[in-house]
C-alpha cells in the first residue's frame, strides 16, 4: 500500500509510521520537519505546512492519507479538496470530544456533534470538540463514501506528549503514599496509541469506511482497578489513600484531568462530560479492535518515560508538595 500520512513523527502519527513500515508500506510522510526530523530514512518525506504549505503533495497518488494533524476547519478543507483526486481513501482522526452531549454514558456515533458557537473561531483550545466537527465535515465534503472517520478517547502509551495517562506509572514507581482521587467505581477509557494505530491500518487496508468511536479497554474499567493494577505492576509497596470527598478536593484546588489525570468529578462545573470515560466502542470492537493488557501499556509507558532525559518537563500531573499538602488537609478534616 502507498500510505501518505499528514504528521507521521509525533506519538499517534510515529506508532502508524512504525507500524505501516513493519508491514512492508510505501510511506511518505508529510511534516514541517520540526518534531524528529531524523526519525524513519527508509520513510519519503515531503517538507511543507498544513497552513498554506502543500504545494509538494501536487500532483502525487496515494492508495490512502491518514490524517492525524487536522484540528482546524479551513486547514483541514484545504488538503482534503488536494488529494480528492491523488488519493482513493481520506482517514482522519478526530475526538470523542466532537459529541454535543457527554454528560450520560454510552454515546454511540450517530449522536449529535457539537456547533461552533463562535463562529470563524479557530481557538482549539476553547473550541477543540466543535473544531473537530467541523474538520469531520469537510473530509466527508471532499471524500463523499470514501472517509474513515475516528473518533478516539484518551490516547495513552510511549511518545505521549500531554503526560496525562503517563503521571500515574511514574507516581506510583517513585513510592510513598500517593492520592487516589474521587470515586473508586468512576469508569474509566483509554487506548494505546500502538493498538489505535495498527487498528487504523487494518481498516484502511479493508477499505473500510464510516464512523467509529475508538474507545478501550474490552471490558469496563474503574478506576480503582485501574490504579491497583498499576500498583500490583508498578510498585505493590506504593500505599494508595483513597480520598473520595470531591467537593473537599475541589475546594482545595485540585484540577481534574489535566492536574489530576483521568478524574472527572462528579459536581464540577463539567458534568457534561461525565460520560466521556464511558463512550460506546461495541462498533469499533465488533470490526477488530483489540487492546494489550493494562499492565503491558503501564509497563511500556514507563519505560518510556524513564529513557527521557533528566529534566524533561512534566505538562500534566499533581506536584509532591500539593499532594502532600492535600493529604494532610484531608486527614485534619477527616480526623483520620
Amino acid at each position: 500500500m502507498k500510505l501518505l500520512l499528514l504528521g507521521g513523527t509525533a506519538f499517534l502519527g510515529r506508532h502508524l509510521t512504525e507500524a505501516a513500515l513493519q508491514r512492508g508500506y510505501e510511506v511518505t510522510l508529510f511534516t514541517r520537519g520540526k518534531s524528529n526530523p531524523d526519525l524513519y530514512p527508509q520513510a519519503e518525506k515531503i517538507t511543507g505546512d498544513r497552513d498554506g504549505g502543500l504545494e509538494g503533495l501536487r500532483g502525487r497518488k496515494w492508495d490512502a492519507v491518514i490524517d492525524t494533524s487536522g484540528y482546524v476547519p479551513r486547514v483541514v478543507k484545504e488538503s482534503a479538496e488536494l488529494l480528492a483526486c491523488q488519493v482513493e481513501r481520506y482517514v482522519f482522526v478526530s475526538s470523542v470530544s466532537a459529541y454535543a452531549d457527554l454528560s450520560l454514558p454510552g454515546v454511540a456515533e450517530g449522536a449529535p456533534l457539537q456547533h461552533l458557537d463562535e463562529v470563524g473561531s479557530e481557538d482549539v483550545g476553547k473550541h477543540y470538540g466543535a473544531l473537530k466537527a467541523l474538520c469531520e465535515q469537510e473530509v466527508l465534503a471532499a471524500f463523499p463514501g470514501d472517509a474513515l472517520i475516528i473518533r478516539p478517547g484518551l490516547i495513552v502509551g510511549p511518545y505521549d506528549p500531554t503526560d496525562r495517562f503517563t503521571y500515574w506509572p511514574r507516581r506510583i514507581r517513585k513510592g510513598g503514599e500517593f492520592l487516589a482521587p474521587g470515586r473508586p467505581d468512576a469508569p474509566v477509557q483509554f487506548i494505546d496509541a500502538r493498538d489505535l494505530a495498527e487498528w487504523m491500518l487494518d481498516l484502511t487496508a479493508q477499505q473500510k469506511t464510516g464512523v467509529y468511536n475508538a474507545v478501550g479497554p474490552e471490558q469496563p474499567l474503574t478506576m480503582r482497578t485501574f490504579l491497583e493494577t498499576a500498583r500490583e505492576e508498578l510498585n505493590p509497596d506504593a500505599p494508595l489513600a483513597w480520598v473520595e470527598d470531591e467537593a473537599f478536593l475541589l475546594e482545595k484546588g485540585l484540577g481534574p484531568w489535566q492536574e489530576m489525570p483521568l478524574w472527572i468529578p462528579a459536581e464540577e462545573i463539567t458534568a457534561d462530560a461525565l460520560g466521556m470515560q464511558a463512550v460506546n466502542g461495541e462498533k469499533a470492537r465488533s470490526d477488530g479492535l483489540v487492546f494489550r493488557p493494562l499492565a503491558e501499556t503501564l509497563r511500556d509507558t514507563l519505560n518510556w518515560d524513564l529513557s527521557r532525559p533528566v529534566g524533561t518537563p512534566r505538562k500534566a500531573g499533581l506536584s509532591e508538595v500539593k499532594e502532600a499538602e492535600l493529604l494532610m488537609a484531608w486527614r485534619r478534616s477527616a480526623n483520620v
